[in-house]
């Protein structure tokens, strides 16, 4: 890894994938393929139609995911998973794994201090 600067690409990384819904939206999109608005707001129960229209438009300006029109009433729209996007999923599989441990270590610590 290069030393730290200001223009650190972590920044870059970080800015693409924060926000509360986005990894969400992009592990269903990798997992389960294409998915219309209505499928993806049932998955996540508690995102408001505004948050989750925000999220999308975000990613898809990234060039992470593409939103597809279809010409027809009533008007059909889906999500789907860019081939550059697709190079997140190594990066997502990696954050869950680190999730994961550092959900394990926080259980082994609050256990030991609740034995002490």
């Amino acid at each position: 890894m290069d030393r730290i600067s200001e223009n650190c690409p972590v920044d870059d990384a970080l800015g693409v994938l924060v926000g509360k819904w986005k990894h969400m939206i992009l592990l269903y999109l990798l997992q389960e393929g294409t998915k219309r608005f209505n499928e993806l707001k049932r998955m996540m129960p508690g995102i408001t139609q505004k948050m989750l229209t925000k999220q999308l438009r975000e990613l898809e300006d990234e060039g992470i995911i593409e939103r597809k029109v279809y010409a027809q009433v009533p008007p059909k729209v889906e999500y789907s998973i860019t081939e550059y996007g697709r190079s997140l999923e190594p990066v997502l599989e990696a954050m869950h794994e680190w999730g994961a441990k550092h959900t394990m270590q926080k259980d082994m610590q609050q256990g030991e201090n609740k034995s002490s």
